[in-house]
């Protein structure tokens, strides 16, 4: 059996006490909705803010407490928080876009963390969601990741499906993993997809889905036409803000993989998330993909 990897210090449910309140800052995807209902199923009533264009409003999400935020708004955040005597925080799912400075609608919180916000809007990703926190943070509010609250969302080490990757596709796993790496490095993004042995994708601004879709573009067309298998590997960036933006694959990951022509998937164990885990593993296994977890050491 694969093995748990856990490199965090799970917070974990049972640690919040009767009078602590959790926020769900709800962006895009599963991974709000996995953390709502946790912590309704073990007893916490979550008050949830849904990210205006971002959150998904037909996951059933709305059926808790819950309020919508105009990404522009953002600087009114802390103060809603306070008002609902909020403790802690999760910060769930993806943002796409990055609306100019202009936009954002000026008051007192926003003009407060002003002259970070402009140098964070010229950085990547990482750095606009350590502002986030530390801003979140200076109101007494802890900031946790959605991994502290639902640990089994973290990728087990190992093979996860029926089919194991064969031995070339190990050499796949290999080269992903390095140039997910690499990139992660440059904040880049977090994703790879290597065929025949060569990485021939990197992710960017378009996020997973959309990399795999331009990989299943590719198929027709250059260098790897003629080429079957190949694999996508997620992995946390080497700096990662662990806190937010886990990588993450779900059941449209799977879809998106074997559209692609993939042979399987690589998430980097105990600092990935799988959302959904059994449906992911349950499509994986019908359409005859790999789900594997990777160590942080592991050469496959």
């Amino acid at each position: 059996m694969p093995m748990m990897t856990t490199p965090f210090e799970p917070n974990s449910l049972g640690s919040l006490s009767a009078t602590d309140r959790v926020a769900v800052i709800a962006g895009s995807g599963r991974l709000p909705v996995n953390v709502a209902y946790s912590l309704e199923s073990a007893g916490h009533s979550p008050f949830v803010v849904m990210i205006d264009g971002e959150a998904d409003k037909g996951a059933g999400l709305e059926r808790f407490d819950h309020e919508s935020l105009p990404l522009e708004n953002a600087g009114s955040l802390r103060g809603l928080l306070k008002r609902r005597k909020v403790t802690h925080v999760v910060l769930a799912g993806g943002i796409a876009r990055r609306p100019a400075l202009r936009s954002y609608k000026i008051n007192l919180g926003l003009i407060a963390a002003l002259p970070r916000l402009a140098r964070a809007l010229t950085r990547g990703d990482d750095g606009m969601l350590k502002l986030l926190i530390a801003h979140i943070e200076a109101a007494g509010i802890k900031v946790v990741g959605a991994h502290e609250i639902v640990p089994d969302l973290l990728a087990m080490e190992g093979v996860m499906t029926r089919v194991a990757p064969q031995k070339d596709d190990w050499n796949d796993l290999t080269a992903a993993k390095r140039a997910a790496l690499a990139i992660g490095a440059l904040d880049i993004g977090q994703a790879a997809v290597s065929v025949g042995g060569r990485v021939v994708a990197l992710e960017g601004i378009e996020g997973t889905d959309g990399l795999l879709e331009r990989v299943k573009d590719l198929r027709g067309h250059g260098r790897i036409a003629n080429r079957k298998r190949g694999v996508i590997v997620k992995c946390a960036k080497p700096d990662q803000e662990v806190r937010a933006d886990l990588p993450a694959i779900g059941p449209m990951t799977v879809d998106g993989a074997h559209a692609a022509g993939l042979a399987g998937i690589g998430v980097e164990a105990g600092r990935s998330l799988i959302l959904d885990f059994g449906e992911v593993v349950s499509r994986a296994d019908a359409l005859g993909l790999f789900v594997v977890g990777l160590t942080a050491e592991q050469e496959p």
